[in-house]
């Protein structure tokens, strides 16, 4: 078995683990302030009570795997991304602060709860450009970066910022669909159809946007016979679209949240087809950047111990937390 390929995976399960769940969290804060002061914002704070400051480990999973694993990859992309990178990481930490607080220090709550949102879309829009100055290209002069500081900075990272934030403001409305009754479950749907549409041209928009940024990525989407599979994704992500529109006036609560989690699978894949098998897109592959073997048997030691726990750990909270929510939490 190769294990460079074995660390891959589990990096990219992380990084999806990471986005399902810190997705919906990020999203309700997006969406904060269009929910009511008093019940609606209190039912929307208790649906992720629970399981919110758990979400994290799979990021520090997918950094620290990159670190361990390809340590090469890490030395490149953290110099090009410091700036994004910690704009994220500000933003995660604002908006814990302002969630424990807004419990805590009820006489500043419309304080709190701003910068609760602040944080969310700070978050969100910083790992999306994160995201779109990879796919876009990473200078590189033998084993080093050698960008400048705002290379990071286009109008497609920007274009990729924006979508993230779009696409966790549904998975955001498709959780509270799930978890909660009444009026804000109504609002929710509401909300959730011009996003469904935005999500949509997003995903479109980059789709377009990101075979013309590589050559490989042109060839790989494009080149026969890959063109054969990949062109399929268009029409997936089209019936998904369909029945995501369908479920939003169905009675199956849990349906809108899974077909956005499956909006996100297949904007996974698509990234997986233009990248594939590079860890710097365009650069590196996984092997050159791969750590010894040894370290890697290393780590995978620790890492086959703790994963299955996390795992385990993960699903149980959230089966104990499974019902829906009002505004007193969880019945």
């Amino acid at each position: 078995m190769d294990l460079t390929v074995v660390w891959a995976a589990i990096i990219i399960f992380a990084i999806a683990a990471y986005v399902v769940m810190d997705g919906f969290d990020l999203g309700i804060g997006i969406l904060f302030p269009l929910f009511r002061v008093g019940t609606e914002r209190d039912m929307a704070m208790n649906s992720i009570a629970p399981v919110w400051d758990g979400n994290e480990t799979w990021l520090v999973l997918g950094g620290g795997g990159l670190l361990a694993a390809f340590p090469l990859a890490y030395a490149i992309v953290l110099p090009a991304l410091y700036a994004p990178l910690i704009g994220m990481l500000l933003g995660l930490i604002f908006r814990g602060v302002a969630f424990e607080f807004r419990w805590r220090d009820p006489a500043h709550r419309r304080i709190w709860d701003i910068a609760f949102c602040v944080g969310s879309v700070v978050a969100a829009m910083m790992q999306g450009i994160t995201l779109g100055a990879l796919l876009q290209g990473i200078h590189v002069e033998g084993r080093a970066y050698a960008g400048g500081w705002w290379d990071w900075l286009t109008g497609f990272s920007l274009l990729t910022g924006i979508s993230l934030i779009v696409g966790y403001a549904l998975l955001g409305t498709g959780w509270l669909i799930w978890k909660t009754t009444g009026p804000l479950q109504s609002h929710v749907r509401r909300l959730a159809r011009p996003l469904t549409i935005a999500m949509l041209l997003a995903i479109a928009a980059v789709s377009a946007a990101t075979p013309f940024l590589e050559g490989k990525y042109y060839e790989r989407w494009f080149a026969w016979p890959g063109v054969l599979a990949s062109a399929q994704m268009p029409l997936l992500v089209a019936l998904t679209g369909f029945v995501l529109w369908r479920a939003l006036r169905g009675r199956r609560d849990w349906l809108p949240f899974a077909m956005s989690l499956v909006l996100f699978a297949l904007s996974l894949i698509g990234l997986m087809i233009s990248i594939w098998p590079d860890v710097v897109p365009g650069r590196i592959t996984i092997w050159e950047a791969a750590a010894p073997e040894r370290s890697q048997i290393f780590l995978l030691i620790g890492t086959g111990v703790l994963l299955p726990l996390i795992l385990a750990y993960t699903s149980w909270a959230y089966w104990v937390f499974r019902g829906k929510v009002d505004e007193a939490g969880y019945h």
